[in-house]
């Protein structure tokens, strides 16, 4: 018997714009000292890493607490292609940006209108929207854990850490491919893991309306891990994945690295 969990949804979401708007303490801008800059503070720089919030503080020191309603899930800022997004709110949380020396100009945030069911996350949301306008003040330190550092108008200093996009740490964007998950792993021989289980995938294809293209590819064994993806037995699903190519893999490794992007379809299946 199967029964239909989650619908095909890997098209963009539907955005309306919120309503926060950016504080203002009359013009002046903030005395708190900044770390030295990066030589250049680019988008390219920007969009090579995401970054997560570490720190958060008034104009008088005194930690923002609104912001960090998921302690084991901080909020994160990814830059691309002229848009910001907010990641780990309730909502998903954008808007335009452009850099001018070393200020980030951020426009109107725009969110989804998802209920949410914790108050403090929908204190998050409006929390991070009010502070991600308008002009910010910013510096880059780098290094092995390079940090981002944004002043508002406000005098509010936020300080995110950054962490290699799979893009950065593999060289390239990567390719975007759609696999089928089986319900049930199935036995597995492996040099290394002898009498392991793997996922049994086969490759789908979808048009630019999200329609399937022809029958799917042959069912396998897939002898490798997806990272960000935890299977449960008994559910299939298709998944939206990034192939990555590995330059110099070990032996006996895969010379590419898959990375969850998504579900896009749920089903469980019982035997």
């Amino acid at each position: 018997m199967r029964q239909r969990l989650v619908p095909m949804m890997f098209w963009l979401p539907m955005l309306v714009a919120c309503s926060a708007t950016a504080p203002s303490n009359g013009g002046e801008t903030a005395t708190t000292p900044v770390v030295a800059t990066a030589a250049v503070i680019d988008a390219e720089s920007l969009a090579s890493h995401h970054w997560r919030l570490q720190r958060a503080t008034d104009r008088e020191g005194r930690r923002i607490d609104a912001l960090f309603a998921r302690a084991d899930l901080p909020v994160q800022l990814d830059f691309n292609e002229g848009r910001l997004a907010v990641l780990n709110a309730c909502n998903r949380i954008g808007g335009g940006f452009g850099i001018e020396k070393d200020h980030l100009i951020v426009g109107t945030m725009i969110s989804t209108k998802m209920a949410c069911a914790d108050p403090a996350l929908t204190n998050l949301d409006r929390a991070i929207s009010e502070r991600l306008q308008g002009r910010l003040r910013m510096a880059v330190r780098s290094g092995a854990s390079p940090s981002l550092h944004l002043i508002t108008e406000a005098g509010d200093t936020l300080e995110f850490i950054g962490e290699p996009t799979d893009a950065t740490r593999y060289g390239g964007e990567g390719e975007t491919v759609f696999l089928e998950a089986d319900a049930y792993t199935i036995a597995c021989s492996h040099p290394f893991r002898p009498q392991s289980q793997c996922l049994r995938v086969r490759e789908v294809r979808y048009d630019a309306n999200g329609l399937k293209l022809g029958e799917p590819g042959k069912w396998e064994a897939l002898y490798q891990e997806i990272a960000g993806y935890a299977h449960e037995n008994g559910v299939r699903n298709v998944l939206r994945i990034k192939r990555y190519r590995v330059k110099n893999p070990p032996t006996d490794a895969p010379a590419t690295a898959l990375v969850l992007d998504m579900v896009v379809e749920s089903e469980r299946v019982e035997r």
